[in-house]
């Protein structure tokens, strides 16, 4: 299988992050965003949004959208529920994660880490910490309870809510106010086959 994605994009990592966990083996293709590789040609053939990641099957077939990507991918494992409530509750951080924790954690780092922090955009990454650490704060006041999202036992979606958080500092969110989130991000990073975020484009 191929992959295609930005290493040090949040979305593209957390599927490298399960592929080690579960040591899928697959080829790894860089697009870069900022140049217009998404917007060419033949990789709109495979995926119309002209977003990533994107996942390439041997058969041709393709998925998009980093959750569902996720899901596919550790369907079977112990990193996915099938009890139908757990499935459910993995998922309904999932949304939450897409709805309520990147529109403001991963646009701010944006901003700052892929644009520089331009003044033109300035007032947009301030109006970002806002929704930003309230999100940083449901996800505290989960971890204080539970060492992972959903319980016990990692899941989907703590990787899906990993990658973002753990580089949200980035966006300019201090992490040291939240040490339940701190925990669980140790707890993830200290998985033996965890693989770190690169940044091959900066």
């Amino acid at each position: 299988m191929k992959i295609y994605g930005d290493m040090a994009s949040g979305n593209c990592y957390k599927v490298r992050l399960l592929c080690a966990l579960l040591a899928i083996e697959h080829e790894w293709i860089h697009v870069d965003i900022l140049v217009g590789d998404t917007k060419a040609s033949d990789f709109l053939a495979k995926n119309p949004t002209g977003k990533i990641p994107l996942l390439e099957l041997e058969d041709g077939r393709c998925l998009s959208e980093s959750n569902a990507i996720l899901n596919f991918l550790a369907a079977g494992s112990d990193l996915l529920p099938q009890d139908p409530f757990l499935l459910a509750k993995v998922q309904q951080w999932q949304f939450f994660e897409q709805y309520s924790h990147e529109p403001f954690i991963a646009v701010a780092r944006f901003i700052a880490k892929y644009l520089g922090l331009p003044d033109a955009r300035r007032s947009e990454y301030e109006s970002k910490q806002e929704g930003g650490h309230k999100a940083l704060s449901v996800m505290e006041t989960q971890l204080i309870t539970t060492p992972y999202l959903v319980g016990d036992s990692l899941t989907t979606a703590d990787i899906t809510l990993y990658g973002y958080t753990h580089v949200a500092q980035e966006g300019g969110f201090d992490l040291s106010r939240y040490p339940a989130i701190q925990s669980w991000l140790a707890r993830i990073a200290a998985h033996p086959r965890y693989l770190g975020m690169q940044y091959p484009t900066f």
